[in-house]
């Protein structure tokens, strides 16, 4: 997907997907720059959405592509959030969040969830004593997470070691800036990070 696709995408949902990782940060951020649809001229007004399917998939697609997943992972997470006890949005943060390509980038490993899921594929990350190529793999409190001895030498991590120094990560989860590990103090929470979908609308669409 190139970068002008990734702006296009962002722009059409109106949120910061991170899709081009650090720059999302600043004003070069496309929907900072122009904060509205693509192919709309002129007027710079967001486009409502025409039907409720529309506003309900429209729910869909921030968290497919903020995540990086397909729509049978979230499917797959839906199903499994409405089985449990308690609040869906709570159950479906929780295993989006605890996905270890999440997890890579929230500690700052990786520039990008796209870059958090490479550098899991490529075995340079560590659960514990072991390398996992899982992206999906769900984190547990306690877990360890680091990068492979030697990863240093890769081009997918040299990016990443002056951001560590500079990165605070969620409170859920501890960086050890030195040895570039970084620890999961506690399941996440709604507080806990910056929610940009609708829960309810992603129950829904999947309950039609």
């Amino acid at each position: 997907m190139t970068i002008r696709m990734r702006e296009k995408i962002e722009r059409r949902l109106g949120e910061r997907l991170f899709l081009k990782g650090d720059r999302c940060l600043g004003p070069k951020c496309a929907v900072v720059r122009r904060n509205y649809p693509p192919g709309i001229q002129g007027t710079k007004r967001r486009r409502k959405d025409s039907s409720e399917y529309g506003a309900l998939s429209r729910e869909k697609q921030k968290v497919r592509y903020f995540y990086g997943i397909d729509n049978k992972d979230i499917k797959r997470y839906t199903e499994s959030a409405l089985k449990k006890r308690g609040v869906f949005s709570f159950h479906i943060l929780q295993m989006l969040e605890r996905r270890l390509d999440n997890v890579v980038f929230r500690l700052g490993f990786a520039a990008s969830r796209r870059q958090a899921r490479q550098m899991v594929g490529h075995g340079l990350v560590k659960v514990g004593a072991k390398i996992v190529r899982t992206p999906s793999y769900q984190v547990a409190k306690g877990e360890v997470i680091s990068l492979k001895e030697g990863a240093a030498k890769s081009a997918l991590v040299t990016a990443a070691e002056q951001r560590i120094k500079k990165y605070e990560s969620p409170q859920w989860l501890q960086i050890d800036k030195v040895k570039r590990t970084g620890t999961v103090l506690r399941i996440p929470e709604e507080g806990d990070v910056e929610i940009i979908f609708d829960a309810s609308k992603i129950k829904e669409f999947y309950s039609r």
